[in-house]
């Protein structure tokens, strides 16, 4: 065919035997061209080196890429393409008269790993076992020393220090120190055997698949031209320098490359200790290269593609460098110091036979729990207070007991043990000491010989007080540490640094709470095997995700005390477990949240604790309408159950109090109030009162919505009863449309889609007519939330009651999850649609998810209805229930939830709509206050569901600590309706990590197509 126009007019001759069916697709390179074709049978890829290229160069290419093939055939590399005349490159002539060396290779699905993003840890390990694979199969390849890309090659990584001059500031301070770092590492690099590598694992050179429903692959290694002689660690500490930039946890991003090349090709300890130094040389060598080519070449944007993101990493002081080592050993399973297994043998051979550290022996101790799982302290998990601090263990004075080792604890709540600036972000929880409470005084005794390595009075609020650490040794020499914390300040006048401390003797005493940072007076006993990493603030407490590194580093001190390491071990809920046996004791069709099933042991306001003490931010349960936890509703809960619980054929002020303010939000007619266990008996109830005071049985409700899981409530909830092995719809059942205007039948571009929508209200009497059935009403979520979080057009609402209470029907508002307040502007979503119902349905967000509902209604509808059997629901409106409820209702005036949920509402619908403009998938941004919904879609014009998008967004959100649901028809609207407490930044929270999830989804949809 004539490829005239597909690209360069001087490839036409070469590339004709390939039958080129698209025009080429010029891609990025620093020096050379390269080009995406498509043919019959496949696409391929055409490189058109640069004027000069030696043939060698390109030869060692084709030869590496076929000897690698040879032995490792599953490998996903660009194999070379043969042209016309058989070879695998030619040589022409480019418009300049250049002389170009051409070859083709077949091109590799996928998109480059840069465009994708950062990628997940599973991914990472991926390539790191094929960066593995890769070298073991180049490992009796011999590339020609004039074939390598020294510029690249790590081992002569110097010459940058003939360049430091195009740096400036603290930019060129920071180069310098990783050169110099870099020189050191020369010795134990040349020592290292020597192979051929590909040399350039960056992120641009490796292809991935994203995929919404399942793990993204790798799905090709491309760009041989910077393949180099060095030893191994140096392509793996490349590939790390790509695989940590823009990471959110670098450390565990480079943990997970380094185990997935470990376990295809063990590396030694050494090697290890290498990577970080290397990886850091590598990203300089990067900056200044890049620096240098856009003094060239200004306006080539492929030469700084990775520039910003390696400074942004590079200049991050919050990774922890000092730690890599240890980090990387351990992700390989190997001990993080080379002393530490035979620290912990000798430990363990010498248990019973330490000094006590207390002075007594402490095998009668009780053991007193801080544990999630466990206690309620303290009640705000983010600001403890200093009375919770002073009375952790709720024991008498003078109680010894004993504190658990790799406990998670929620009572460090200083913004210090929080990475990240959000409350959900990951914060240290895991307790790395053992906890000995005992009254102050108490004299602290070395357990062995010593020498104090460090001493400090730390006198912040909730810090340690007095603080001594202790240099111990082995008896062969092996040294570790041991922590004394929470002290008696005046330790820090009879010690200094470097003192000899004797077996058994007295050194500190414990500390008041004045003295020992406001704490119930006890040891805080902690083991080190390294002071690397520790800083001067030296944790005691570790992160979850970080607890397999640290509990290395740190391991159970329960050898020093005499005490088997179980005595003093927490034993973490077995999640795993729980799911087992869940899956044993319920029915399969009771469901779990997210592919990745998540416990939670706590909440407050709107967050939620797992069984590590992780939080995350809720943004889906509204139940919980006051937020989790509410000490004012515990307290009145508290209060009553010590006095009864009984039920409404007795009297009762509580009954009457929230009939009264209920009411007193309510339009004047609706004065009548029945109260119930939850919605779905309320609805029940409201079905109730309208056959009786209209006379009919017929009930008119759209499509798609949800009202409850009782037979009479599943029976008008298409939601369900459209479900495969349902029953289907009854006769006495009539649908009509959800009123959206967005995907609906009738859109925003109809000025009168409201009155169309309503009239599909006559359709549904005519067919009651015909039927010979008679009308009892009109049930309806009043903003349809199964149905996609749907806003109905305004007046809608108002034609369909006209048409309804026209036929002699009930108008009944579900108000389960819009009502008292949650749309911000409205305390019940019927004022939103200027109606008035004859019935308001009311669930558990009255009581906060105390198991408690309400059907307010007129009284001539009541008195129809009491015209029949006595109605009585054994504890629906129990005192306690509606004192609770009561309260929920009093709390969302104190404390302005309403307000907070237009405020909050509006900063959220704002944000949405912000990256509706970023991200095609955003369809439509809708809702009102706290009850929003993303209209997730494939293509803006066809409107057709990204049902996959929104299924990966939601478990890609729980995965980052964010609840929300999704619903709608097709399952692509993210439904979001957290607690009405949330706030500023967790709105903020939410907004970013709904953004970055949605350019994930984004690039696995590019990827796709």
């Amino acid at each position: 065919m004539d490829i005239q126009g597909a690209g360069p007019g001087w490839l036409s001759g070469i590339l004709e035997p390939f039958k080129l069916v698209r025009p080429l697709q010029q891609l990025g390179g620093e020096h050379d061209l390269n080009f995406r074709g498509s043919t019959a049978s496949g696409d391929i890829i055409v490189k058109a080196m640069r004027p000069g290229a030696d043939v060698d160069f390109v030869q060692a290419q084709c030869a590496a890429i076929a000897s690698a093939l040879t032995k490792d055939p599953d490998l996903p590399l660009p194999q070379p393409l043969g042209l016309a005349n058989g070879a695998l490159w030619q040589t022409v002539q480019d418009d300049a008269g250049h002389s170009r060396i051409v070859w083709v290779q077949k091109a590799l699905r996928g998109i480059a790993m840069g465009d994708a993003g950062p990628q997940p840890p599973a991914v990472l390990t991926e390539l790191g076992s094929y960066a593995a694979r890769l070298d073991l199969a180049m490992q009796d390849f011999v590339l020609k020393s004039g074939a390598a890309a020294d510029k690249w090659n790590l081992l002569e990584a110097g010459w940058i220090k003939n360049h430091f001059d195009i740096l400036e500031g603290e930019r060129r301070k920071l180069v310098e120190a990783i050169a110099a770092e870099f020189e050191k590492l020369l010795p134990s690099l040349s020592t290292l055997p020597v192979q051929t590598l590909h040399n350039d694992f960056n992120d641009y050179n490796i292809l991935v698949a994203p995929k919404l429903t399942e793990p993204t692959q790798i799905t090709g290694i491309i760009d041989f031209g910077d393949m180099a002689n060095a030893p191994r660690i140096c392509g793996l500490a490349i590939a790390g320098a790509y695989a940590v930039l823009d990471q959110e946890k670098p450390e565990q991003a480079l943990a997970a490359l380094v185990a997935g090349y470990h376990a295809v090709s063990p590396l030694s300890a050494e090697e290890i200790d290498l990577i970080w130094p290397l990886l850091r040389m590598r990203l300089a060598v990067s900056v200044v290269n890049s620096t240098i080519e856009m003094t060239e070449r200004p306006d080539d944007a492929y030469i700084v593609i990775s520039q910003a993101p390696a400074w942004r990493f590079l200049e991050n002081r919050a990774v922890e460098g000092e730690l890599m080592g240890a980090r990387l050993r351990r992700a390989c399973g190997l001990p993080v110091t080379d002393q530490a297994q035979k620290i912990c043998d000798w430990l363990d051979r010498r248990r019973g036979s330490f000094a006590p550290v207390i002075g007594i022996d402490l095998d009668d101790a009780g053991t007193v729990s801080l544990a999630v799982q466990d206690s309620i302290l303290p009640q705000n998990p983010f600001a403890l207070r200093a009375d919770e601090a002073r009375h952790l263990t709720g024991l008498e004075e003078g109680v010894i007991s004993l504190g658990r080792y790799g406990e998670p604890r929620l009572i460090y709540t200083d913004p210090a043990f929080r990475k990240g600036p959000w409350k959900a972000s990951p914060r240290r929880t895991m307790h790395m000491g053992i906890d000995i409470f005992a009254p102050a005084g108490q004299p602290v005794h070395a357990p062995l010989a010593g020498r104090v390595a460090m001493l400090a009075y730390r006198a912040s609020p909730l810090d340690y007080g007095g603080v001594v650490i202790l240099e111990h040794r082995t008896d062969a020499g092996d040294v570790f540490y041991a922590l004394y914390g929470h002290l008696d300040p005046a330790v820090s006048e009879s010690l200094k640094v470097g003192d000899e401390v004797a077996a058994g003797a007295e050194f500190a005493a414990l500390g008041a709470p004045q003295g020992n940072g406001g704490w119930e007076p006890h040891l805080h006993f902690q083991l080190a095997l390294t002071l690397d990493g520790m800083g001067h603030d030296w944790p005691g407490v570790a992160d979850p995700d970080d607890w397999f590194l640290w509990q290395a580093l740190c391991p159970n001190p329960a050898a020093l005390l005499n005490l088997p390491d179980e005595r003093v071990a927490c034993e973490i809920l077995d999640t795993q477990a729980v799911l087992a046996e869940r899956k044993t004791r319920f029915a399969s069709n009771v469901k779990l949240s997210y592919r990745r099933p998540v416990t939670f042991l706590r909440g407050w306001r709107h967050h939620l604790f797992d069984e590590r003490g992780r939080p995350y931010l809720d943004a889906y349960n509204n139940v919980p309408h006051v937020g989790h936890a509410h000490p004012r509703i515990r307290a009145v809960a508290s209060e009553q159950l010590a006095r009864m619980n009984s039920n409404t054929r007795y009297l009762h002020p509580a009954q009457i109090k929230l009939a009264q303010r209920l009411t007193a939000k309510l339009p004047p007619e609706l004065e009548i109030c029945f109260f119930v266990n939850s919605g779905s008996e309320a609805n029940e109830l409201a079905l109730r009162l309208a056959r009786a005071a209209s006379g009919g049985y017929d009930i008119i409700t759209p499509d798609h919505g949800y009202h409850g899981n009782t037979t009479g409530a599943i029976d008008i909830s298409a939601y369900k009863f459209n479900r495969p092995g349902m029953s289907g719809r009854k006769p006495w059942v009539h649908l009509v449309d959800v009123a959206d205007d967005y995907r609906g039948r009738f859109r925003r571009d109809d000025p009168q889609r409201a009155l169309h929508y309503a009239q599909q209200i006559d359709a549904a009497l005519d067919e009651i007519r015909q039927n010979g059935g008679r009308l009892a009403g009109f049930i309806a979520e009043t903003f349809p939330s199964v149905g996609g979080q749907i806003i109905p057009p305004e007046g809608y609402l108002d034609e369909v009651y006209q048409r309804i209470r026209a036929a002699g029907g009930i108008c009944i508002a579900d108000e389960v999850q819009t009502g008292l307040g949650r749309l911000g502007d409205y305390y019940f979503g019927f004022e939103q649609q200027k109606v008035r119902p004859d019935i308001v349905v009311l669930g558990k967000p009255l009581g906060n998810g105390h198991p408690v509902g309400a059907v307010i209604t007129t009284r001539e509808i009541a008195e129809r209805f009491a015209q029949g059997p006595e109605y009585f629901s054994t504890f629906g409106g129990s005192n306690l229930s509606c004192l609770i409820a009561s309260e929920v209702l009093d709390i969302v005036e104190d404390e302005a939830l309403q307000e907070n949920a237009r405020a909050m509402g509006a900063r959220l619908l704002g944000g949405m709509r912000e990256l509706g403009a970023r991200h095609e998938i955003i369809g439509d941004v809708r809702g009102f206050g706290l009850f929003t919904g993303l209209d997730l879609v494939k293509d803006r014009e066809s409107r057709e569901p990204a049902t996959e998008v929104a299924d990966y967004v939601m478990n890609r959100l729980r995965d980052l600590r964010i609840l929300v649901g999704r619903e709608g028809p097709q399952d692509n609207i993210l439904k979001i309706r957290p607690p009405l407490t949330i706030e500023a930044e967790d709105v903020d929270m939410l907004l970013d990590r709904l953004d970055l999830c949605l350019k994930e989804a984004g690039s696995a949809l590019f990827a796709a197509t």
